[in-house]
């Protein structure tokens, strides 16, 4: 990432959210040394470096993407932290964490170090890891989560594998309650989804394919829920494709535990009837639901349950996503696409405002990785310039044109939105600006 941060930024009239301490007011801010200097109106523009007009745009806390797959180390030919980086940027996010199914895994403190001192030399957002649970994520022998959690991870999970054993369950989560991190749960019964390649419903019969019910996602969500109380390890449920999950979720919830989950954009628009048209480019982990469900984790966002958007951005090329359906393998890339697709699915269909789509991408992520105790995820006079300008009125439809990073493994192109971001600033400097 570059360092010379120095220059002055000034960003006039633009309209401010920041869900973190309410704000929601056309007015400027000015940006010194990387770090937010003021947000009042009528800054003056002398000695400003640059001067952004930014009427008519929504000036936001930088984006903030808890969930993402940048494929490094291991599998440079899908990504890397250079090239996701700029995907990320492309898509207003000023900071993702990266999953630990990496080759080497991530699972060691070294390699958690290695990850920040690579995104600091080349990447263009802020990277911070999600380290694995157990070694190698085999469920069979934990990590060294403290080591690790010293280190700099931000949470832990063994996403790509559920961990199968109860018992080293309950193990991890007493190990990780400690640390005031959060486990991030791949929620995945694998007796029930053995050779599985999409929902188990009229399409996979009609399609001739291994189905995957709901029951296989919800029995390890009701497992663990049990598990963890009396524990109160902070719970994460990743990428929710099932209805039945929210209630799970919402129960839970009132009952005082720790637990959240979140929802990406694909499960919020997308059902399994998209494999009859796209193939594997519709093939996800955990697969696209039907109607119901999709309608259900709408729902579960308008009403607080599911709090957090993440995109499970999941690199693959282009020749290994040709394959015939059962051998492609699972997921689709998300960065650079997300927030024209959460507003289309969230806010164009009424279910939450512009606001609160800002909170569920920026301090709610924020929160869930500890992120906020740096300033991450809020605008704050002194704190760090991560900014996102979005236009909220821009009409565009994704094309490959629009992917910045090495995949393009989306079901969404020429899908139009109507919402795009603009600049990325990352650290007060600006890592993206769109030429359209």
């Amino acid at each position: 990432m570059p360092t010379d941060n120095t220059a002055s930024i000034l960003i006039r009239n633009a309209r401010i959210i920041d869900p973190a301490s309410g704000l929601d007011q056309t007015s400027d801010l000015l940006i010194e040394q990387g770090i937010i200097k003021a947000i009042q109106s009528g800054i003056s523009e002398s000695g400003a470096g640059r001067v952004i007009d930014a009427s008519g745009m929504i000036l936001a806390p930088g984006l903030i993407d808890p969930h993402v797959h940048l494929r490094d180390p291991g599998q440079p030919h899908k990504e890397d932290i250079e090239s996701g980086t700029k995907a990320a940027v492309a898509g207003g996010f000023t900071t993702v964490c990266c999953m630990p199914n990496t080759a080497p895994c991530l699972d060691t403190p070294e390699i958690v170090e290695s990850i920040a001192a690579k995104a600091d030399a080349v990447g263009h957002c802020r990277v911070f890891s999600v380290a694995a649970a157990t070694v190698g994520r085999k469920g069979q022998q934990l990590a060294p989560i403290t080591q690790c959690d010293q280190a700099g991870a931000v949470g832990f999970s063994d996403d790509g594998d559920v961990v199968e054993s109860a018992a080293m369950m309950c193990s991890i989560f007493q190990t990780i309650a400690p640390t005031g991190k959060c486990f991030m749960q791949h929620c995945q019964e694998l007796t029930l989804t053995k050779n599985a390649v999409m929902h188990e419903g009229e399409i996979s019969a009609k399609l001739g394919l291994v189905g995957w019910p709901r029951v296989a996602e919800e029995l390890i969500i009701e497992r663990d829920i049990m598990l963890n109380a009396g524990i109160n390890c902070r719970y994460h449920i990743q990428h929710m494709s099932s209805g039945n999950s929210v209630q799970l979720v919402d129960r839970a919830q009132k009952a005082g535990q720790p637990v959240t989950a979140e929802a990406s954009p694909h499960h919020l628009l997308l059902t399994d009837q998209a494999i009859e048209t796209l193939g594997a480019a519709a093939k996800m982990n955990p697969p696209l639901r039907e109607e119901s469900d999709m309608l259900a984790l709408r729902q579960g966002v308008a009403n607080g349950i599911i709090t957090i958007l993440a995109t499970d951005h999941a690199p693959h090329h282009s020749d290994e996503k040709a394959n015939p359906m059962p051998d492609a393998p699972f997921g689709i890339i998300g960065l650079e696409s997300a927030l024209g697709l959460y507003h289309k699915a969230l806010v164009e269909t009424g279910h939450i405002d512009l606001p609160k789509l800002i909170e569920l991408m920026t301090i709610n992520p924020a929160k869930l990785c500890n992120l906020d105790q740096s300033g991450l995820g809020m605008l704050k006079i002194g704190g760090p310039a991560d900014i996102t300008l979005i236009d909220p009125a821009n009409n565009w439809t994704l094309s490959l044109d629009n992917l910045a990073g090495k995949s393009v493994n989306t079901p969404f192109l020429g899908w139009s939105m109507t919402i795009r971001p603009m600049m990325t600033i990352v650290k007060g400097i600006i890592e993206y600006e769109s030429k359209d």
